[in-house]
């Protein structure tokens, strides 16, 4: 709902993601109401979106999400630029700080689908009183005035910029022309490739990250940390570090030994000339053997199969996963005795509020969080350890610090995907399947505020709660017509960080289920696509598989040690396929050489966005599946840097790449998790067939 507030600038409302919004027609409170200002304002900064239109003409609309990559600021732009008529150049979106109320959560591939109604309403409404206030400055009908180029024009050529309008505008109650959001027919900006309106500032480096920002004069801070997980400070000798040039101070943290120095170069050197006696972590006996065995174990029974049915069954294991974003945590905090000021990026920022102020002993009324651009995430950012650690490093340094985790730190003492182990077993009678059980067991996320501290070690005296089982599985059971579907989980109880990584439980639950249902398509004779297309229950599904088989010309002959793979995934309102082809005549270093993806979102917003998510998901698929994954050896993770976690580098990408996006006017859904089980799914599948085997353990070559 988008309501008036009274103001001498025109303000307009609409809350967003809030615990309760006003009635229609019902008069805001005084709480509610903005100060006046010299713009055209639609929204407030509490609780709701808001959209600001300045005297120089820039439409501003300060965003509670954050930006880490994904697009979400164009997309947002894009919705804007279309309900107002302005210029895409014209439109900024600068990210909201931290709030005490509203929703400012980005995951969940929720972004766009939770904006697109709001941000649309808000610009409807703001044009709709911009062209009223011209029609009056210049006496004529409203209906016969035009928005074009973030201007209102009238029939005899006239034009008036917004900007010069946002005064006037304040005083419209009721606007002469409808404030409706246009129909998706009457769509130019929505749906057109668009390049990303800050692609020129990432590429020139104007635009900011964490690391970029000198506020408060913050100084460079690395922390010497356990060799272990979990591993606790026994003794630490500063007196080299401390005499060194350019170090202000060694202060300990719970996560270990903090440096703050003039430069990174100087808290790099000190940090290295610190001499620390560590006592090994809660899990310095245990490797992945071991981890594998108890995940094994806890896989629940999977019950009796109907009778006369005969069974194809498989065993999966899935390593644990860094997120690795290209951009390392990094953090700014400035922590006085009575306030405290953070600068990084956060995926959830009103909970990192919470946790700061919890943290260092302040109401979080007196911490402000500013939400910064992140150089990825893929959910590394919902958890702000850099944060809360930076935080605590301030307030006992007693100066600002800008605290920096290494490539290292992050991959050996950050958040993960958690390992898992998946059973499941296909029933088939009479030529078709009748019945589908997934179960698995993965280590356990309820350390997560209880057995974990914020820098992930292991808190003393800390007993984690047993975990429920999570089940039902499958990740979707009305995918397939596949009869009784049915599934349970367990847990593993260790002391490991862990984190949602992109498209969650879903990248190793679909990648598990599309193997075994090309397993099945093989044993009863027929082939993966016609299999898919005769027992898909949605047609939506079976539209993007279709697109993918002929635009991938499946079932074309290919030499010896090159193969086909498919599959298919639907979540957050949206669907995908995707297939790939693989040369795997060289069993140990598999090359993906080709990848084709339809996706159905129902609206792209920006189709070009879209693309690059799906491209984005295909080298998630391949990573994951064939070389990517974190080794634990006697309680340390073996991996620490691009060098040993084997992403997938620019000679491991495919050839050829296509993304199919299918036309719609329903409302968006989701697509930044998307395209990750599909694509793995696929990959893997293309290269059993290849190689005739039957892919048990994720990463492949680990």
């Amino acid at each position: 709902m988008v309501y008036s507030l009274a103001a001498s600038t025109l303000t307009v409302a609409a809350p967003l993601g809030c615990d309760a919004a006003p009635a229609e027609g019902s008069e805001p409170t005084a709480a509610t109401t903005r100060r006046p200002s010299d713009v055209l304002v639609t929204g407030t900064d509490e609780e709701m979106l808001v959209l600001e239109v300045t005297e120089a003409n820039k439409v501003v609309v300060r965003l509670p999400r954050v930006e880490v990559g994904q697009g979400v600021t164009t997309a947002v732009a894009m919705m804007i630029a279309e309900e107002l008529d302005a210029r895409l150049a014209d439109v900024d979106i600068p990210l909201a700080d931290a709030r005490a109320k509203g929703n400012q959560f980005t995951g969940g591939s929720s972004s766009v689908r939770s904006l697109y109604g709001p941000a649309r309403e808000l610009a409807a409404v703001a044009r709709a009183k911009l062209v009223t206030a011209a029609a009056r400055r210049w006496n004529l009908p409203a209906r016969s005035l035009h928005t074009r180029n973030t201007k209102v024009i009238a029939p005899d050529g006239r034009s008036a910029t917004f900007g010069s309008l946002t005064a006037s505008a304040a005083r419209i109650t009721r606007p002469a022309v409808s404030s409706t959001p246009k129909p998706a027919s009457r769509h130019r900006v929505i749906g057109r490739p668009t390049t990303r309106i800050d692609a020129r500032d990432i590429v020139t480096g104007k635009a900011k990250y964490a690391g970029d920002l000198s506020a408060a004069g913050a100084k460079p801070t690395v922390v010497a940390r356990p060799p272990t997980l979990g591993g606790k400070l026994v003794s630490v000798d500063s007196r080299v570090a401390r005499a060194m040039p350019g170090v202000h101070a060694v202060v300990k943290v719970a996560g270990g030994v903090a440096v703050v120095a003039e430069s990174f170069h100087h808290a790099f050197k000190a940090r290295d000339a610190l001499r620390i006696t560590w006592a090994p972590g809660p899990l310095a006996s245990l490797s992945d053997a071991a981890i594998r065995s108890r995940l094994r174990a806890a896989v629940p029974r999977l019950g009796n199969p109907p009778r006369g049915s005969a069974q194809t069954e498989g065993e999966f294991e899935f390593a644990f996963v860094s997120h690795a974003p290209m951009e390392v945590l990094t953090a700014v905090a400035d922590v006085r005795a009575g306030r405290a000021e953070i600068w990084f990026s956060s995926q959830t920022p009103m909970d990192a509020r919470e946790s700061i102020a919890s943290a260092v002993g302040l109401p979080s009324s007196k911490v402000k969080v500013h939400v910064i651009r992140g150089g990825g995430s893929f959910g590394r950012r919902l958890n702000h350890d850099a944060a809360i650690e930076a935080a605590l490093i301030s307030k006992a340094a007693r100066r600002p610090v800008k605290l920096m985790w290494s490539r290292a730190d992050d991959i050996r003492h950050g958040r993960m995907r958690p390992a898992s182990h998946h059973r499941i077993r296909a029933s088939h009678a009479r030529g078709r399947v009748v019945a589908f059980t997934h179960a698995m067991a993965s280590v356990s996320e309820s350390y997560e505020g209880q057995g974990l501290s914020a820098q992930g070690s292991a808190r003393e005296g800390v007993t984690p709660a047993a975990a429920p089982a999570s089940g039902p599985l499958p990740s979707d059971s009305g995918l397939y017509n596949f009869g009784r579907v049915s599934g349970n989980s367990g847990s593993v109880e260790l002391a490991i960080p862990l984190g949602a990584w992109r498209s969650v439980d879903s990248g190793t639950m679909r990648t598990a289920e599309e193997i075994v249902v090309d397993e099945v398509a093989r044993i009863l004779g027929k082939d993966p696509v016609a299999f898919r297309r005769t027992t898909l229950r949605n047609k939506a599904v079976k539209a993007v598989l279709d697109k993918v088989a002929d635009a991938g010309d499946w079932g074309r002959t290919l030499p010896a040690g090159r193969a086909q793979g498919v599959a298919v995934h639907e979540e957050y309102g949206s669907c995908v396929a995707c297939l790939v082809e693989i040369d795997a005549t060289d069993r140990k270093n598999p090359r993906v050489t080709k990848v084709v993806m339809a996706a159905d979102v129902g609206t792209a917003v920006n189709p070009r966005g879209l693309e690059a998510q799906l491209m984005g998901t295909a080298i998630d698929g391949i990573s994951t599946v064939l070389q990517a994954g974190l080794h634990i050896d006697r309680g340390a993770v073996r991996e620490s840097s691009y060098a040993d976690f084997h992403y997938a580098r620019q000679r491991h990408a495919p050839l050829r790449f296509e993304a199919h996006i299918m036309p719609s006017r329903r409302e968006p859904g989701g697509a930044g998790e998307l395209g990750v089980p599909a694509a793995a799914g696929a990959v893997a599948n293309a290269y059993a067939r290849a190689t005739g085997s039957k892919p048990r353990r994720f990463p492949l070559h680990f």
